[in-house]
C-alpha cells in the first residue's frame, strides 16, 4: 500500500474531493486493520489451554494486553470473541474479511444470546457499536432465579472529593456494630466535655464556643473505632497483611507441620514463612525440645521500601497492587537475607505458582528474572515489531450508515428452540495462508 499523494497543481482540488480521497484511504486501512484483528482473534482462540504455565498470566485478556501492548478493555474484546468463536462464525468471518470492526464483533460476543450469529451479522453491517448495544439489550432474557437472601457486604463508590462506603449487615452483627459505634461516640463526647465545656455562669461562654472544636459526630466515632482496631492489629502484627504461622519443625528429618494441622511440603513451608509472623517449635522424635522466638520476617519499614521501589507484582504481565506478599528470592532457610536486594513483591497467585514450581523467580532484585515452566524468561516488552510482509488482502471497510435507528420498526432477536439451534450449527475453519 502506498500513501496517497496529490499531484502538484497550480490549483488545489476542491475540499470535498480531497476529503473523499482521505476517506477512501481510511476505508482501505480500516479493512486491513479489521482483517488483522480477525487473525489475532484466531490466534487467541488457538492459545486456549496453552498460555497458563508458560506466562503466569491470570487470564487470556491479561496475556493479550501484555504481549500486544494494548489496553485491558481492548484485550477483553479479543478474548471474548476468541472464547465464542464457534458460536459466531459469520460475524468472525466478516471481521476476518474486513467488513466488521473488532468493537462491533466484541459487543456481540460479550452480550448476545446463543444462536444470534446470523441476525447480528446482518444488523451489524449498518449499525454502530452503540446501536448494537441497544439492540442486544432488547433481547428477551430467561427468567432469573429468585434472589438469595441479602448477605453481609461492604462496597464503596468514589466521588470527586469524597468516598462513600456502604455496609450491609445481618441484624445481630448490625446490633454489635451499633453498640461499638455508640460506645466510641459517647467516649468522644465525654472527652469533648472534659476539655471544652464552659461554665454556664461565665459571661464570655459565647466567645468560647467560637473557639471550640466541632461537637463529635458519628463519622468521628466510626474513625475512632477503625483506629482502635488498627492500633490493636499493628501491635499484634506490625504489617497486618498476613497471619501468624505456628510451625512444629522436626530438627532431625526437617519435616514441618502446622500447629494442630497437617504436615507441610517444603514448598508450602517456604510459601507460608515468606511474609508472616512466625512461631516455630523444635521437636525431636515427636517431643518438643524448645521454641524459637516469635519474629516478623518482613518489618513495616522494609515493606514500605519494597512498595516504593516497585508497587506492583514483579511478574511481567501482572499489574496487581493489593494483597502483595513479600517474597525471599533466596529463601531464609537457605541463608537468604531479609533485605531489599533479596526481597520482591508478588501477588498471592504468582507467589503460589513460584512455590509450586510453575514459575521461577531469580535475583537479585536489581536484576530480577522470571522464568516460565520451560525455563524461558518472561519479558516486560510487547511482541510488536515492524512488519516484513504486505498487508492482508481485504476489501475496504464500508463503515456504518450513520443513520439514526428507528427502534419502532426493529425486531429484536428471538432465541430459537434447542432443535433449531442444533440444525443451524456452523463451524469456521482458519485460513491456511496465515499459518
Amino acid at each position: 500500500m502506498s500513501i496517497t499523494a496529490f499531484p502538484d497543481e497550480a490549483v488545489e482540488p476542491p475540499c470535498g474531493d480531497r476529503l473523499g480521497v482521505l476517506f477512501d484511504e481510511l476505508s482501505e486501512l480500516a479493512g486491513q486493520r479489521n482483517a488483522i484483528d480477525g487473525r489475532i482473534v484466531e490466534i487467541a482462540a488457538r492459545m486456549d489451554g496453552l498460555w497458563g504455565g508458560h506466562t503466569g498470566c491470570r487470564s487470556l485478556a491479561g496475556l493479550l494486553a501484555w504481549r500486544l501492548g494494548a489496553s485491558l478493555e481492548h484485550s477483553k474484546s479479543i478474548a471474548a470473541i476468541a472464547e465464542r468463536i464457534e458460536e459466531f462464525p459469520r460475524c468472525v468471518e466478516a471481521l476476518r474479511e474486513g467488513q466488521l470492526s473488532l468493537d462491533q464483533v466484541g459487543v456481540i460476543a460479550r452480550r448476545a444470546g446463543e444462536g444470534s450469529d446470523e441476525h447480528y451479522r446482518a444488523f451489524a453491517t449498518n449499525a454502530s457499536v452503540s446501536q448494537l448495544k441497544k439492540a442486544i439489550k432488547l433481547e428477551p432474557r430467561p427468567d432469573k432465579a429468585p434472589k438469595p437472601e441479602p448477605q453481609a457486604s461492604v462496597s464503596k463508590s468514589v466521588g470527586e472529593d469524597t468516598v462513600t462506603w456502604r455496609i450491609t449487615l445481618p441484624a445481630i452483627e448490625s446490633a454489635k456494630f451499633e453498640a461499638g459505634l455508640t460506645s466510641h461516640h459517647e467516649a468522644l463526647i465525654g472527652e469533648w466535655k472534659r476539655d471544652h465545656d464552659a461554665d454556664e455562669s461565665d459571661t464570655g461562654h459565647h466567645r468560647d464556643e467560637l473557639r471550640r472544636p466541632p461537637f463529635p459526630t458519628l463519622p468521628n466515632a466510626f474513625m475512632r473505632l477503625v483506629e482502635a482496631g488498627w492500633d490493636a492489629e499493628a501491635t499484634a502484627r506490625p504489617q497486618g497483611h498476613r497471619t501468624t504461622v505456628v510451625l512444629h519443625l522436626d530438627v532431625k528429618d526437617k519435616v514441618a507441620a502446622l500447629h494442630l494441622g497437617p504436615a507441610l511440603s517444603a514448598a508450602d513451608r517456604q510459601f507460608l514463612t515468606c511474609d508472616a509472623t512466625c512461631e516455630v517449635w523444635f521437636e525431636r522424635d515427636g517431643q518438643p525440645i524448645g521454641s524459637g522466638r516469635t519474629t516478623r520476617t518482613i518489618s513495616r519499614r522494609l515493606r514500605r521500601a519494597l512498595e516504593h521501589r516497585h508497587p506492583t507484582c514483579a511478574v511481567p504481565g501482572c499489574g496487581a497492587t493489593r494483597g502483595l506478599h513479600a517474597h525471599h528470592i533466596q529463601h531464609w532457610e537457605d541463608g537468604g537475607l531479609t533485605e531489599l536486594e533479596n526481597l520482591v513483591l508478588l501477588c498471592p497467585y504468582h507467589h503460589r505458582m513460584h512455590h509450586k514450581g510453575e514459575i521461577t523467580v531469580l535475583g537479585p532484585a536489581s536484576r530480577l528474572r522470571v522464568l516460565d515452566c520451560d525455563g524461558d524468561e518472561l519479558s516486560h516488552g510487547t511482541l510488536a515489531r515492524r512488519p516484513h510482509g504486505p498487508p492482508p488482502q481485504a476489501r475496504p471497510y464500508p463503515g456504518t450508515s450513520g443513520e439514526r435507528c428507528d427502534w419502532w420498526w426493529y425486531t429484536a432477536y428471538q432465541p430459537p428452540s434447542q432443535n433449531q439451534m442444533q440444525d443451524a450449527t456452523v463451524t469456521v475453519q482458519p485460513k491456511d495462508e496465515y499459518l
